[in-house]
């Protein structure tokens, strides 16, 4: 859970570091910079989060999971880190592989 916790800093980084690499006025950049991040971490609270306030069940919860770090992932790919990307996408696809093969919710309960 550990893993996954900072996975998911790093997506909401790899957000807010695209936002600010969009062309356009500064205040655009800043709009986007803080604002991706924030839509992010709203669908991770209200669906995926340990304390989601509508916590949506396994597999059905893959959707907005994926929706962040797939973000994060074209985030970094476009603002030139394909390696980055690439890291951040293996390590949250092993990660829930991982809690899949534990019989783990993403919230950290037995299943």
């Amino acid at each position: 859970m550990g893993l996954r916790f900072g996975l998911e800093l790093c997506a909401l980084a790899a957000l807010a570091y695209g936002g600010w690499h969009l062309p356009g006025p500064a205040f655009v950049r800043i709009l986007a910079a803080v604002g991706f991040p924030l839509v992010a971490a709203v669908i991770w609270g209200r669906w995926v989060a340990p304390r989601a306030s509508r916590p949506l069940p396994d597999p059905h919860r893959l959707i907005p999971e994926w929706t962040v770090f797939g973000s994060a992932t074209v985030a970094l790919i476009v603002t030139g880190h394909p390696w980055l990307a690439v890291t951040l996408a293996a390590l949250a696809a092993v990660n829930r592989w991982a809690l899949h093969a534990l019989d783990t919710s993403t919230g950290g309960e037995r299943l």
